[in-house]
């Protein structure tokens, strides 16, 4: 059967308008192609990107914080369920059926009140075989007269519930009067009218005459004298018998408060739950309604998120849990980062300035028209990665790709660009903590895991006076997540610069891979901008040649 759940494109943690953008536009081609893809995000909408998203009215992907299975991916339906106030009859009779092991239980109002198994109703039919005590029961009159297809001959006071036990009338007076009690349920086979008259005589509540039988005129006037009900039931005393003990509401022999999930627990979590209790189905409920059922069999095969990456190829910077997903493409234009898959799967990447150009460019190498608000989110994703055409990753490819999707979004080039790199310059009230993860990358650089984080800004002072704080908040995230070390570049747009920061060891990676005095807390580098293309490689590079700390 093929899967209905849906493809997400996804760029990496922290997003930055590459990564939020080519997911867009990249699940726009292939919807346009007839696949169910959906475009989504890692983390939050920084600045900059909210202002193209904006500007061309498009609504942010959906957030995934993570992939790894949950009780919603593996939930079924649940369209069978029964009432509290249902009798066992009618909950045998939904169990055959729909050959079911167990139902979920609920109130009027949809929400979940208990679960009966059928061997809950299997214990039930074992206690039939003596004759119940209704009292404890809950049971109304009305139950017994739909249960036995019963005409009333007589209408009684019914009140609340029966009060008494079911009892069958045989044998002598004698008999009679040491078996049948006050109030109760009598079933009467011979219908001699002294027998009748003798089981009234017992102050009982409710008179059935089995088998259709007639009822004499002086028993009907004696049963209306007495306010008692007279009943005439076409089934015969034993089946009677046992159609009367399956008025039983539901609530009497279920489990009140079962063991239940909600949508959004992890299964990892529950497996300890599943193993302990050993039931076979469990309900799922969200605000205390029931929204399905998770099966104890489906657990050992859920089926897997298939996700396309996009602006990324490494695993320390995809969304966490991807390992539980399949990665069936990846869209990119940096280095390799060694992602595995079970199999192979398209890849397309390019030595571009932006995933934006790889996917702008396939829309139209399959003859897909890019609309509007896509080349513009398009545009505004080349723009960025390459500081509207600054950085030294940026490609003639890049600048053509940018023209066309300009022309197409009805934008001008520099008066967008620089807008739009504006909104998302400044640092407004971003936290130390929150600029040292801004846009933040991971990398293995050797024996060591680096993280790289970015801002851009018009004025680097208002960043670099925060330095002590955001010094402390890089080495939390070091001590914290086990980084060895936390890189945070503060690019100056204008003067096409940035001043980096560093927390963690070895410093003298820094010192060597840049050839400054790296004693310090930051060096400044001059006419560097890209991430990818002047600070990885030189790491990579410097990282062979100094010896370990």
């Amino acid at each position: 059967m093929k899967s209905t759940k849906p493809i997400y494109t996804i760029g990496h943690r922290n997003p930055d308008t590459d990564s939020i953008c080519s997911a867009i536009g990249y699940a726009h081609l292939k919807q346009a192609m007839g696949e169910n893809v959906v475009p989504a995000r890692a983390g939050k909408v920084n600045a900059e990107t909210k202002f193209a998203l904006e500007h061309f009215k498009v609504e942010q992907p959906l957030l995934i914080t993570d992939l790894y299975p949950r009780v919603k991916d593996i939930t079924l339906d649940c369209k069978i369920v029964v009432r509290q106030h249902d009798t066992l009859r009618r909950l045998g009779e939904v169990m055959r059926d729909n050959d079911l092991k167990s139902v979920p239980v609920t109130d009027s109002k949809g929400v979940l009140v208990g679960i009966v198994t059928v061997s809950d109703l299997a214990k039930r039919y074992f206690q039939e075989l003596g004759m119940q005590n209704l009292a404890d029961m809950r049971v109304r009159y009305r139950d017994i007269i739909h249960a036995i297809d019963a005409k009333v001959l007589v209408n009684g006071d019914e009140g609340d519930f029966i009060e008494g036990s079911v009892r069958i009338a045989a044998g002598s007076v004698n008999t009679i009067k040491n078996i049948v009690k006050k109030n109760d349920i009598v079933l009467v086979g011979d219908r001699h009218e002294a027998t009748l008259l003798d089981c009234m005589n017992q102050d009982i509540s409710c008179l059935i005459v089995t088998g259709s039988g007639q009822v004499p005129a002086a028993v009907i006037e004696e049963g209306e004298k007495r306010r008692m009900f007279i009943l005439s039931t076409p089934y015969d005393t034993y089946t009677s018998a046992r159609l009367i003990n399956q008025c039983v509401p539901i609530r009497r022999i279920m489990h009140e408060a079962p063991v239940c999930f909600k949508p959004l627990d992890l299964l990892s979590d529950i497996k300890g739950t599943m193993e302990e209790t050993n039931y076979r189905n469990y309900p799922v409920v969200e605000n205390g309604h029931l929204v399905g059922l998770v099966s104890r069999d489906q657990l050992m095969v859920p089926e897997r998120e298939r996700v396309i990456l996009v602006d990324h190829n490494e695993r320390g910077q995809a969304v966490e849990g991807i390992e539980e997903a399949k990665i069936v493409e990846i869209i990119d234009h940096h280095r390799l980062g060694g992602i595995q898959t079970s199999e192979p799967i398209y890849t397309h990447q390019e030595p571009v300035g932006c995933t934006a150009t790889i996917v702008a460019n396939m829309h139209w190498h399959r003859d897909v028209d890019i609309p509007p608000s896509i080349a513009g989110l398009l545009l505004s994703a080349i723009i960025s990665d390459t500081v509207l055409f600054k950085s030294p990753t940026c490609t003639e490819y890049d600048k053509k790709t940018a023209k066309h999707l300009a022309e197409i979004a009805g934008v001008d080039i520099n008066e967008y660009g620089l807008a739009m790199l504006k909104a998302g310059s400044g640092i407004g009230d971003m936290t130390p903590a929150e600029i040292a993860k801004n846009d933040m990358k991971e990398f293995r650089i050797g024996e060591y895991r680096i993280i790289v984080s970015q801002i851009s800004v018009m004025d680097t002072k208002e960043v670099m006076d925060l330095e002590p704080e955001l010094i402390k908040s890089m080495a939390a995230i070091c001590e914290k997540e086990g980084f060895d070390m936390s890189l945070v570049m503060v690019t100056d747009i204008i003067e096409e610069a940035t001043y980096l920061l560093y927390s963690g060891s070895p410093k003298t990676l820094i010192g060597e891979a840049f050839k400054k005095d790296a004693s310090g807390t930051h060096v400044y580098l001059p006419g560097v901008m890209s991430r990818k293309k002047q600070i990885i490689p030189p790491l990579s590079e410097a990282v062979k040649r100094i010896k370990p700390e």
